[in-house]
């Protein structure tokens, strides 16, 4: 099996994220879908991830806030991209929250590592 880490994206403005979050039944039924998908994909997890938080960026000027729009990452295992790719198709982060994407790489070996 391969491992494919899988990044949720998400480019909702201030305004939508406060009306949903104002929605508490949007909210209830969205974490139940999520509840549901990660209950149904538990055997595929490497790691159950999480959401992300803040952004520090760090280059050679120093360390300064950013913004990106990854919102939460979790890594699973399966036998090809396709396949990993396949677990996301109605995920509730885009459909029932006003998620816009999940982005699925494969983790590859680091070159020469044993």
């Amino acid at each position: 099996m391969k491992k494919f880490m899988a990044v949720y994206t998400g480019s909702a403005t201030p305004e939508q994220r406060a009306a949903m979050q104002a929605d508490e039944a949007r909210i209830q039924a969205g974490m139940e879908a999520w509840g549901r998908w990660m209950e149904d994909h538990q055997a595929t997890f490497v790691d159950a991830g999480g959401p992300l938080g803040k952004t520090k960026r760090v280059d050679g000027s120093g360390i300064a806030d950013t913004s990106n729009n990854l919102a939460a990452y979790v890594i699973v295992q399966a036998e090809t991209h396709e396949d990993a790719a396949r677990m996301f198709e109605g995920h509730p982060h885009f459909a029932i929250f006003p998620g816009e994407a999940v982005e699925i790489m494969e983790c590859l070996p680091i070159p020469g590592a044993a």
